[in-house]
């Protein structure tokens, strides 16, 4: 086990420019203002801990079978010791599980006051079978707390932070790479795991609605001559964006397949310049409009609105393929519903890839693909005119 650090070492504090503005997100933007993390050794026995002179262990509740001892921080003492007592209240009640996050909102003695505080538990993969019969401590296991923004905008990442902890527990030794390993890992959670949007964002700017055009459509993306974290950040986006999960997994691969067998080539982002150069690329009217919203919320400088718009952006797309799967049932027995159909393709700006989606769904329901077939000669008519 790692000696608890003394306190005052090292408490550092990592400053993040804080967010403002907004772009077409009604809820107010939140303001991210500095950024935290703390990391503590956690031990349980099966029976009470106790301390040296007989009575409880520091950090644990009285007549509770764990402690918490502080391995890293960047919080000031007095509100460290106000997380840890929250922390410890929460395993107090069971209500932390190893290998799942929580977010919760936290009152501490920091400037922001309260602020949002993912928490995860976690045992390293390499340890996980350690702990010996003989003994009645389990393996080293730890607690890792990410603060920052509030708890809304650190839910919108909890997946991503999820994984960053995955990374951790795979790849570092706690037990011998603190300062020069685990340290800087935890201090760059930030930048690692809620800025890439934001730095897609930043880089393509007008040249976005290319960008979320192929993730709704599935196309693929070659990127070329980026750095390995642009590289990082470009299909993290990409991967954000898409309705992966969100539409059926058979249509997902089936549009998939469709795609690269339509186009034969990716569409590919050339990072040679100050601004990517992009080839094969295709765009629509509602990307283009999607991506002023992200252009205009560049000014506020806050990425946790750029993950609500990217949301509200995949909600919108869900709620129109919805709308044209509703029409098209309808259309069946309806000749008005088909000229509908037509009419919301030609006009929702996205017609281009809906009807691609519902193509595949409906590819083994003869009724319903005869209307698509009407609809796809219908745009390309009107693509002609």
């Amino acid at each position: 086990m790692l000696a608890a650090l003394p306190d005052g070492d090292e408490r550092e504090l990592e400053s993040s420019e804080e967010g403002g503005g907004g772009a077409g997100d009604e809820r107010r933007p939140e303001r991210h203002g500095s950024t935290y993390h703390s990391l503590y050794g956690y031990r349980s026995r099966r029976s009470s801990r106790r301390g040296a002179d007989g009575g409880a262990a520091p950090g644990s509740p009285p007549g509770r079978d764990f402690s918490l001892s502080l391995l890293d921080t960047n919080l000031p003492a007095e509100a460290e010791t106000e997380l840890r007592s929250f922390i410890a209240k929460r395993l107090a009640k069971g209500a932390v599980f190893e290998g799942m996050g929580n977010v919760a909102t936290v009152d501490l003695s920091i400037p922001e006051c309260k602020v949002g505080c993912y928490y995860c538990l976690f045992q390293q993969e390499n340890l996980q079978e350690t702990s010996t019969l003989e003994s009645d401590i389990s393996a080293p296991e730890y607690v890792v707390c990410f603060l920052g923004g509030s708890e809304k905008g650190l839910e919108l990442f909890r997946l991503e932070l999820d994984k960053y902890i995955q990374s951790l527990k795979l790849n570092i030794n706690l037990e011998k790479t603190l300062e020069t390993c685990v340290n800087p890992y935890l201090r760059s959670w930030f930048e690692n795991s809620i800025c890439p949007i934001q730095r897609v964002v930043q880089l393509f700017q007008e040249k976005l609605a290319f960008l979320l055009h192929a993730a709704l459509s599935y196309t693929p993306v070659e990127v070329r001559n980026a750095d390995e974290r642009t590289e990082k950040d470009i299909s993290r986006f990409l991967a954000a964006a898409s309705l992966q999960g969100l539409v059926q997994e058979g249509t997902m691969t089936s549009l998939c397949i469709a795609m690269t067998e339509e186009q034969h080539k990716s569409m590919v982002v050339d990072c040679i310049g100050a601004q990517p150069q992009l080839h094969n690329a295709g765009s629509n009217r509602f990307c283009e409009d999607w991506m002023h919203a992200f252009v205009n919320g560049a000014e506020g400088g806050n990425p946790f609105l750029f993950r609500q718009i990217l949301e509200n952006f995949k909600l919108k797309a869900i709620q129109d393929i919805n709308n044209l799967k509703r029409f098209i049932r309808q259309a069946e027995m309806n000749h008005y519903t088909l000229f509908k159909c037509y009419m919301f393709l030609k006009n929702c700006g996205s017609g281009d890839i809906l009807l691609k989606i519902v193509k595949v769904e409906h590819a083994e329901m003869p009724e319903a693909r005869n209307v698509v077939t009407v609809l796809e000669e219908f745009m390309r008519e009107t693509a002609v005119a």
